[in-house]
């Protein structure tokens, strides 16, 4: 029986590769292990436990104020350590994190096969987002069984080279993840519970990215700050990533504003609550992109790129960049014209049916079949 080993190493890896994790366990003909490598490892335990993942190896690779280098040799070693205690028929990877690119590196220097889920997608410039872009590229290079979400990122993937016989459009395995947690319809938390009760217009806001560090990030704040104290009518909500540069920039913006919550990162379903109950979301995310269109809720992306076109090529998305100004005309034009808010809100979902976990792990058994 063929072992399959799944990599996560941060909470949207998680989120995305859940579904697959149960789709392959559905499968009678393989056996599943899977490693938390723990690279966001504070907000890996509550998405773990809400999907009911079961881990084989928990990594500790992260240390304080540590560099991309310093992730990355501890991730490599650690990882190349689980492959050569599993010694697994293919080891699966999501994404455009740290983790995917050395768990893609670890299992090429083991000679074992890389399916990549989430494959294709760029922004064509090398280091934006940073270091995101450059991971996806690399990890392509060394996947032997590509799964892009959309057209377009398998059109991507296919003008690098790659063969078509080894790409298949999926979907995105977030909507699948979001389709389980909907279904589920799990109560709000208790301290969710005021916050969805009050009766403002409220906007969703999350920002880390590392290129959103320092000015942009504090640009960011400035905006919040202006949009709580101009309009009283707002409720701004900012689960704030734990990284000590993103609250240094923006706890001290909005600092004794009654209409500005920030709080500790939510789980996973509380979350989809969140957005779910947003008049607008604000963000630097990617994932967040995709799951916006699902939830029929405008989001204005706080970068200069994206590598999701798809969602700004529909309307679900605009590219709005990180200056305060800009951000504040941005958020008020979707507040105050209500015929565009509505086209925002009807635009099409490009990113898939919710299904795409299933298509990968039959992708998966038959490359391993044939392999035998």
């Amino acid at each position: 029986m063929p072992t399959i080993l799944v990599c996560f190493g941060t909470r949207p890896e998680a989120i995305k590769l859940a579904p697959v994790i149960g789709a392959l366990e559905a499968l009678p003909s393989v056996r599943v292990r899977v490693a938390n490598v723990g690279q966001h490892a504070e907000m890996l335990d509550e998405t773990i436990a809400a999907f009911g993942i079961t881990t084989d190896h928990r990594l500790e690779v992260v240390r304080a104020e540590q560099t991309l280098e310093q992730l990355s040799a501890r991730a490599l070693r650690s990882i190349g350590e689980v492959i050569r205690a599993d010694e697994p028929d293919m080891v699966v990877v999501q994404g455009d994190t740290t983790t995917t690119f050395v768990s893609a590196l670890a299992a090429f220097y083991a000679r074992v096969p890389v399916a990549h889920v989430e494959a294709g997608l760029r922004t064509g410039i090398p280091d934006l987002p940073f270091p995101e872009e450059m991971n996806r590229r690399l990890t392509s290079a060394l996947t032997s069984l590509h799964f892009p979400p959309t057209d377009e990122a398998a059109a991507n993937l296919l003008r690098e080279g790659v063969a078509p016989g080894v790409v298949l459009t999926t979907g995105n395995t977030v909507l699948d993840a979001l389709r389980w947690v909907l279904e589920r319809g799990e109560p709000a938390p208790a301290d969710l519970a005021a916050v969805l009760d009050d009766s403002r217009r409220r906007i969703v806001v999350t920002a880390h990215r590392r290129e959103s560090w320092g000015v942009p990030m504090e640009e960011i704040g400035a905006a919040i700050a202006e949009l709580a104290r101009s309009d009283p009518g707002l409720l701004i909500v900012f689960p704030i990533h734990p990284n000590p540069t993103v609250r240094r920039s923006i706890s001290p913006k909005v600092r004794g504003l009654d209409n500005v919550i920030i709080r500790e990162p939510l789980a996973y379903p509380a979350f989809v609550r969140l957005m779910a109950s947003a008049h607008l979301l604000l963000t630097d995310s990617g994932g967040i992109q995709e799951e916006a269109a699902a939830l029929r809720k405008p989001v204005l992306v706080m970068r200069d790129v994206t590598e999701r076109g798809e969602g700004v090529a529909t309307g679900t998305a605009e590219l709005i960049g990180r200056e305060h100004g800009a951000i504040v005309k941005a958020v008020r034009r979707l507040l105050e014209d209500e015929s565009l808010y509505r086209s925002r809100v009807e635009a099409s979902n490009p990113y898939g049916d919710g299904h795409a976990a299933e298509r990968i792990a039959q992708r998966i058994a038959t490359f391993l079949r044939d392999r035998i």
